[in-house]
């Protein structure tokens, strides 16, 4: 390692991150300068993943506390 050599800064967890910039998505809002870091290091692939699995649990969600209220 050189001199000029910096130590790189400790990445947040790329799965953690991908979570986040979902759930941001479903709220609908977001500082541009976080939206344009979130393209720039989350794959599109990694971002349809967890959108799709997170959709689908806010419907199986939403799916329970419906049949909660009408059983009650």
């Amino acid at each position: 390692m050189s001199e000029g050599d910096a130590p790189k800064p400790a990445k947040r967890n790329n799965f953690l991150r991908t979570v986040l910039a979902v759930m941001w998505s479903f709220v609908g809002i977001r500082k541009s300068s976080g939206f344009q870091e979130d393209i720039a290091n989350i794959k599109p692939l990694q971002l349809l993943g967890v959108g799709v699995v997170m959709a689908l649990l806010f419907v199986i969600g939403l799916i329970v506390v419906v049949n909660l209220v009408v059983t009650s």
